[in-house]
């Protein structure tokens, strides 16, 4: 009879080889089912961050043009009259100097360098419209 219990323990001592398969085709059903919701939720805070900083810096740009009479020449000389505290990081490309810099409206009276700001990403954003029409 003890014979008879070692074969009963040996059949239910581990999980077989189909069990396993079915486990590990679940897991890999759900996370390709989360995988992407998770990337474009990544891609859609990346936007609102730029969307964020974009405002800031022309917000920025407008009070410089207000108190001074003339555009800014560049946004570090903003950082430097403390019209922004440090220049901002683009979130797309992870750098400080991808920003690009635009000239005033040809219609604008002011002089100075730099009338807009815009993303130097390239891409296009999750609405379809590219980054650097921003």
């Amino acid at each position: 009879m003890v014979t008879g219990m070692n074969a009963a323990f040996r059949r239910h001592r581990g999980f077989t080889l189909i069990e396993l398969i079915v486990v590990l085709a679940i897991i890999a059903l759900l996370a390709s089912i989360v995988a992407p919701r998770y990337t474009r939720s990544v891609e859609r805070a990346r936007e609102a961050s730029l969307k964020t900083s974009l405002a800031v810096m022309r917000d920025a740009i407008d009070k410089f043009a207000g108190d001074r009479g003339r555009y800014p020449g560049s946004l570090d000389e903003m950082v430097q009259m403390g019209y922004l505290r440090t220049l901002p990081e683009d979130p797309l490309t992870g750098r400080r100097d991808s920003w690009v810099m635009l000239p005033p409206l040809p219609q604008s009276s002011m002089e100075g360098a730099m009338g807009d700001v815009r993303s130097g990403a390239s891409g296009r954003g999750l609405d379809g419209t590219p980054y650097a029409n921003w």
